[in-house]
């Protein structure tokens, strides 16, 4: 299981970013949330690596 917390504004994000955050359900500062761990969410997780926190 991986749980992943947005740390980063969403704002100034482009829109791909932006559409990948409100996949993983990550819309507030400091909101977490807990997905398997698949090769998708890692993907996903790529893409805003910055904006988020990752544990495992």
């Amino acid at each position: 299981m991986i749980k992943v917390k947005l740390v980063r504004s969403r704002i100034g994000c482009n829109p791909n970013q932006r559409r990948t955050l409100d996949a993983l359900g990550l819309r507030k500062i400091r909101q977490e949330k807990t997905f398997e761990d698949n090769a998708v969410v890692r993907g996903m997780i790529a893409k805003v690596v910055h904006l988020v926190e990752v544990t495992e």
